[in-house]
């Protein structure tokens, strides 16, 4: 098995090494981070990935005038791309952003549906909705073969002020790990996980306990 190596920034390790301390079940961020930053993922066509990774921020081709999302979770982003290899997505980028901005993105979030427990009534949770720059989805968390676990993944909607702040503020880092996802897309075909590496990943830890029982996050 091989042994954890870093890219640039990106801190990996055997999948294999992980899993085990990944929750199996609930509702959980799962992601890179440590005291000041926390990495998500976006996929692009390279005209949008080239600028990012160029000058550190988006902008280009870059929209501001739709929704963009983010996701902390590799795999999740790997099942959403298919690993690089769909239309408009051939280019993964690791951004680094602080966490403080992670947080506020965490604050403003409203589910993309209504949940029954969280909102007063369907008129509360739309009015709540088209207030916020963020909107949030829990979406079942896949294995690297595509596979669904019963673990949910969290996704982000980022618009208007925030879409901003997280595009040309927030960013610590950006990091084109294209040919990282290349070269685990075909170790998971050829000898499946045995070989494979992925980001280092665990639990992020919200610390407004408020915001966590607004986002639904499962007790640890």
């Amino acid at each position: 098995m091989e042994s954890s190596r870093v890219l640039d920034e990106l801190r990996t390790e055997p999948y294999l090494a992980q899993v085990d301390r990944w929750p199996a079940s609930g509702r959980h961020i799962l992601a890179q981070f440590d005291s000041e930053t926390v990495v998500v993922y976006q996929a692009y066509r390279h005209a949008i990935g080239r600028f990012a990774t160029q000058h550190q921020r988006f902008g280009g081709e870059f929209s501001f005038s739709r929704m963009n999302w983010i996701k902390p979770n590799f795999l999740w982003m790997m099942y959403r791309s298919g690993w690089g290899t769909k239309e408009g997505q051939e280019m993964t980028l690791a951004v680094r952003l602080l966490r403080s901005g992670f947080d506020e993105i965490l604050r403003h979030a409203v589910h993309s549906s209504f949940a029954p427990g969280l909102y007063d009534s369907p008129e509360n949770w739309r009015r709540r909705l088209n207030e916020s720059p963020v909107r949030l989805q829990w979406d079942p968390d896949h294995n690297p073969r595509g596979e669904k676990e019963d673990r949910r993944a969290i996704q982000l909607g980022l618009a208007g002020d925030v879409l901003r702040k997280y595009a040309q503020e927030w960013i610590v880092n950006i990091e084109d790990i294209s040919e990282f996802v290349a070269e685990q897309r075909i170790s998971v075909a050829a000898t499946g996980f045995e070989n494979l590496a992925t980001p280092q990943e665990a639990i992020y830890p919200v610390a407004d306990r408020c915001v966590g029982t607004r986002l639904e996050l499962t007790a640890e």
